[in-house]
């Protein structure tokens, strides 16, 4: 079976080439002056010229196109991670006030330990 397709694939192959070195022949032997035949030239690559062109000319502005919508993720990303930063910042200053006036109620206790600590070592 694979040497049917094989075999296919190189006939299509050799098809193909063939297709394009006749139609080469038969540019250069036509019944028609050099001149001609190199104004048909000339005329088709310019052709194929314009439609690279074009080919470009579109690719850019794809490509234009999605920079844009990229750079508005990109911002929109961006302000998130501000908001997020802004609240991981409340979150800290709220941990260290929690902080702090636990460790202020420990000291305080400790004082009050250490001085009920005293008074039963002095009775």
């Amino acid at each position: 079976m694979a040497d049917r397709n094989s075999g296919a694939a190189e006939f299509f192959a050799g098809l193909v080439i063939g297709s394009l070195a006749g139609a080469a022949l038969a540019l250069l032997l036509a019944p028609q002056s050099g001149e001609e035949t190199r104004a048909q030239i000339r005329d088709k690559s310019l052709e194929y010229k314009d439609r690279a062109e074009e080919g470009v000319l579109e690719a850019r502005r794809q490509a234009e196109k999605q920079i844009v919508t990229l750079q508005d993720q990109v911002s929109k990303l961006q302000q998130q991670v501000n908001v997020m930063q802004e609240k991981g910042k409340g979150q800290v200053e709220t941990w260290q006030e929690k902080g702090k006036d636990a460790l202020e109620k420990g000291k305080q206790a400790l004082s009050r330990g250490k001085g009920e600590a005293g008074d039963t070592v002095e009775a």
